[in-house]
């Protein structure tokens, strides 16, 4: 089992490694503005929001999640290269609500499939297959930007994450079947209804509320950080390696300590330490540091993403039934993660435009206002 879920998931990295640093720049390659940019980038994850709750209803009513995930894959792999064939405008509007509509479930099922093995018998060590993807996204963001440099245009990372997701919807099929049967019963099978019982949990409301912070707060790096790299003159050589240091922090955390941290801190002392880690990072950013400054504030996304992203899987692998997996993992990528940085793209462009990277002080202001949310949440794991 654990071969398979880690040809998946390293798939599934090396292809978001290779186009997520350089998508914004494709974007402005093709005749958007920084303020469109955010709206495409903004736009994307709204459509997210409704997208990723109805994927995972279908795939917790059908059972068929391996299945709902390939033909997502395809989708995500045909619609990304449309980015490179059309300009500015209403067209590349209309290829990114397809490429949103498709990759809405790439996100919450891979996770919401390994959170599920985790939890049964054989007991799929999760951490080791997020860890192993966060590895694959280093490599692959480092050999995306020597393909830019080599290529002469960041286009080129998109042919690539089409071919790796082509692969990755092969992975996908070969997974072990879920021990798990359909949910029976229409009205429950609903998004409605799903939603409702999870919704009732008073845990997992905050939990939705302190990801939305801590996640969201990532934003205006994941829109704006390449663009005031480039501005600032920083190579793309050395942007994809600044990329990497941030997922080599994950591998670090997802296969070493995240079982610690939650072991000694718990589910909200680890969130707390997110948020904590995110003021000091987005702080730091926001005064146009040097690169010498940006290695360590780099590496300081192993906190703020990956043991952040740790306490949360703990939370729902208790929370949610094994039948809910996939619309727990939809409805907090959706409501959490997704409205908030959706949100903050959207703001994020005009934010770029006005103050450059003195944006990211709202970002460290989200961290700030999520340290006492998070220390609400359970005191420790499972």
């Amino acid at each position: 089992m654990l071969p398979r879920y880690l040809l998946l998931f390293v798939l599934l990295f090396l292809g978001w490694g290779v186009l997520s640093p350089f998508l914004p720049a494709v974007l402005a390659l093709q005749g958007a503005s920084a303020s469109e940019v955010g709206l495409l980038l903004g736009m994307g994850t709204a459509l997210r929001l409704f997208a990723m709750p109805v994927a995972g209803a279908v795939a917790d009513r059908t059972g068929a999640p391996r299945q709902v995930l390939a033909l997502a894959l395809l989708g995500a792999a045909v619609s990304v290269l449309c980015y490179g064939m059309v300009g500015g405008g209403a067209m590349l509007l209309l290829v990114g609500v397809a490429h949103a509509l498709a990759t809405a479930p790439v996100g919450p099922l891979p996770d919401a499939l390994a959170v599920r093995a985790a939890a049964g018998p054989r007991r799929l060590d999760y951490g080791v297959v997020r860890g192993a993807g966060a590895a694959a996204f280093i490599a692959a963001s480092t050999a995306a930007g020597l393909a830019v440099a080599a290529a002469g245009s960041p286009r080129i990372v998109l042919w690539l994450n089409a071919g790796l997701f082509v692969l990755a919807a092969g992975a996908a099929l070969r997974l072990p079947r879920p021990a798990i049967t359909p949910v029976p019963s229409p009205r429950t099978a609903s998004g409605a209804g799903s939603v409702r019982a999870l919704l009732r949990l008073a845990e997992f409301r905050r939990l939705v509320l302190v990801s939305g912070l801590i996640q969201g707060s990532h934003a205006f790096y994941a829109g704006f950080a390449v663009l005031g790299w480039q501005a600032a003159g920083i190579g793309p050589g050395s942007i994809g390696l600044l990329w990497s240091l941030s997922v080599a922090a994950e591998v670090l955390v997802f296969l070493l300590l995240g079982r610690r941290l939650l072991g000694r801190l718990g589910v909200g002392g680890t969130c707390a330490l997110a948020a904590a880690a995110g003021l000091l990072r987005w702080s730091a950013m926001a005064l146009d540091a040097p690169v010498a400054l940006l290695v360590p504030m780099q590496l300081l996304h192993g906190l703020t993403f990956a043991a952040q992203h740790m306490a949360a899987m703990a939370v729902l692998a208790r929370l949610a039934p094994d039948r809910l997996g996939g619309t727990a993992q939809a409805l907090l990528a959706s409501l959490g993660t997704g409205l908030f940085t959706a949100v903050l793209l959207l703001a994020s462009g005009a934010l770029y435009e006005r103050i450059g990277l003195g944006g990211f002080w709202a970002m460290a202001a989200l961290c700030a206002l999520a340290v006492p949310l998070a220390r609400g949440l359970p005191g420790r794991e499972g």
